[in-house]
């Protein structure tokens, strides 16, 4: 296997060979996926470099791999030795990728990149930054030529979620895409988003860790749909049910069939920023119309059905989580990072309805709670022992839907300022998930209200507050949000979402409360119609770390709402041994 500065000069003999001065990875898959199947991990292969973002650039001369905070200590550790320099992101003084072409390559010199992996969007970004001096060329893949051993394209078995767990059938759904299309004058679509196809198919496989997605693509015209995937993942019944909505093609027919069915004057449907130009490219007509995929908007708020399955979910997890505390010896025992993450899987796993872990867990003690992603290793895994907190942040796949919770635990005794923390980010929790808005309110108009307790104190946090969450799919699903970014996505009834303030002390504890809120109605009148959060999380806060004093008397009183719902809904479903720590947890303040 070669190593890590022979893979670069493999990368650069290809370089070479198709007149190129430089090669740019991103990382990704050629659906734009947060999270990819081992096929694209290009740039762990190219650069040693594990985390789940960053950019790589290969020249002539260097080898640079961008992060941002989140992985500075990571990709540092991972790199040394190698030739590859660190660039940071959003940092003082620091060049982006694009404006750092543009200071050291020369006119008329040209960058590759695989078309597959360069989105519409990112391609006009990235031109536009270089100007007229030096090109973009977007190529086949280079790395398949070097990667001797490069994984295949999963095909992992898919199953198909009955109608009564997702709430409408494919064919329901494939007539409000063509509502859609209608609207927009559109002929066609073109959906190249995993999570959006599972949706729109009610299919879900294994062929990304935690994702419950399938690589495809899915083509949606006025009479006709094609789902672009490996037949050989469907069961006989499954392709048959499939074949009354679409027709099947392989993964790789996809941009056959754009050349053989669009025709001149056809308008295409699709999402820049998630569309490659290699797809774009396959548009006979090349004419497109674009905007935010018909189904991210559909999928983003659940139907009644799904709300449901989602409760139900949670209904699940409380009763693990609560089974998996109880049994915590937080003020003796002896634990390891990984050994708590794993206990609590055990738990999850004693229901017959769970079905694996939504996400990695981020299990970090003391110190490692300070790091917001933190991912424990066997090289980092902490013992567990004396007085400190554990960020606790794990979710569980369920048959009716999914869960993603953060839960700060005490162990030992806390400290006045690990208390005072504590309860300034559980105030911005609450504030959070106590909102009544009006309809159209955007997430990021409603981001200071979870923040605004410690920005008083000169305290803050630097990750966003809230993500969107998907039904039984990806643990992170737009297009909403709630952060300072200003994503004009206005909140809409149905939508799920987290709420998860934290704070962070370099070198000394971290602490983040997350629960899942679902956006509901609250009233019509005469300003219009109100909306407001359900919270579906059931599990007890960490009580030992209040400080009541630095609560509100509407505070306490949502604090002891909270708790008295949480036991009335476990009570009669955790262990018996469990009882006694669930009457203490949800107790009065």
């Amino acid at each position: 296997m070669p190593t890590i500065n022979e893979r670069v000069a493999l990368l650069r003999s290809q370089l070479a060979q198709h007149n190129l001065d430089a090669w740019i990875i991103n990382g990704t898959d050629s659906h734009q996926s947060e999270y990819v199947a081992a096929r694209w991990k290009s740039r762990a292969w190219i650069s040693g470099f594990t985390g789940s973002a960053g950019s790589v650039l290969i020249t002539a001369t260097e080898a640079l791999l961008w992060v941002d905070s989140r992985y500075f200590i990571q990709a540092e550790a991972q790199i040394a030795g190698t030739e590859f320099a660190m660039m940071k992101i959003d940092t003082p003084g620091s060049l982006d990728m694009n404006t750092y072409i543009t200071q050291h390559l020369k006119a008329g010199q040209r960058v590759g990149i695989a078309a597959e992996t360069l989105t519409i969007s990112a391609k006009g970004t990235i031109e536009t930054t270089l100007g007229n001096t030096i090109e973009l060329v977007a190529t086949d893949d280079l790395l398949d030529a070097i990667w001797s051993d490069r994984p295949a394209v999963p095909t992992s078995l898919a199953i198909q979620l009955s109608d009564d767990l997702a709430g409408f059938s494919p064919a329901q759904k494939l007539t409000m895409v063509r509502a859609a299309l209608a609207q927009r004058e559109a002929d066609w679509t073109i959906i190249s988003s995993l999570d959006d196809i599972a949706w729109l198919t009610n299919l879900r496989a294994g062929d990304v860790n935690y994702n419950p997605v399938f690589y495809s693509y899915a083509l949606v015209g006025k009479e006709r749909a094609w789902l672009f995937t490996d037949p050989a993942r469907f069961s006989g019944e499954i392709s048959t049910s499939l074949m009354t909505s679409f027709t099947l093609e392989t993964y790789e027919r996809i941009t056959e069939v754009l050349k053989e069915v669009i025709k001149e004057g056809d308008r295409v449907y699709l999402n820049p920023e998630r569309t490659s130009v290699m797809i774009a490219d396959a548009i006979p007509s090349g004419h497109y119309v674009t905007g935010r995929d018909f189904t991210t908007d559909l999928k983003a708020s659940k139907n009644e059905t799904e709300l449901e399955g989602m409760r139900r979910a949670h209904l699940l997890d409380g009763v693990a989580l609560v089974n998996f505390l109880a049994k915590l010896d937080t003020k003796g025992g002896t634990y390891t990072e990984i050994e708590i993450a794993e206990r609590l899987v055990s738990e999850r796993e004693r229901s017959a309805e769970y079905l694996g872990p939504s996400f990695a867990p981020i299990s970090g003690w003391g110190e490692h709670g300070a790091l917001p992603h933190y991912d424990a290793t066997e090289a980092s895994n902490a013992t567990i022992e004396g007085d400190g907190l554990l960020v606790l942040d794990t979710g569980g796949h369920y048959r009716s839907g999914m869960t993603d919770v953060t839960r700060t635990i005490l162990f030992g005794d806390a400290t006045e300022e690990q208390r005072s923390d504590y309860t300034l980010v559980l105030k911005g929790n609450l504030a959070l998930a106590g909102a009544r808005f009006p309809e159209g309110t955007c997430g990021y108009q409603l981001d200071v209200l979870a923040r605004q307790f410690l920005w008083q104190q000169g305290l803050a946090y630097h990750h966003g507050t809230g993500h969107g969450i998907g039904f039984r799919l990806n643990v992170h699903e737009g297009p909403h949000s709630i952060s300072p970014k200003p994503i004009a996505v206005p909140l809409k009834k149905g939508m799920i979402i987290s709420d998860e303030p934290g704070l962070y002390r370099e070198g000394k504890h971290g602490i983040r409360i997350e629960n899942i809120v679902a956006v509901q109605e609250d009233g019509t009148g005469e300003f219009g119609t109100f909306l407001s959060f359900e919270v579906l999380t059931i599990c007890p806060f960490e009580r030992t770390l209040i400080v009541k004093e630095l609560l509100s008397e509407t505070e306490v009183a949502m604090v002891d709402a909270y708790h008295r719902w949480v036991f009335e809904e476990l009570k009669e479903l955790v262990d018996e041994s469990a009882l006694a720590y669930l009457r203490q947890a949800t107790s009065p303040l």
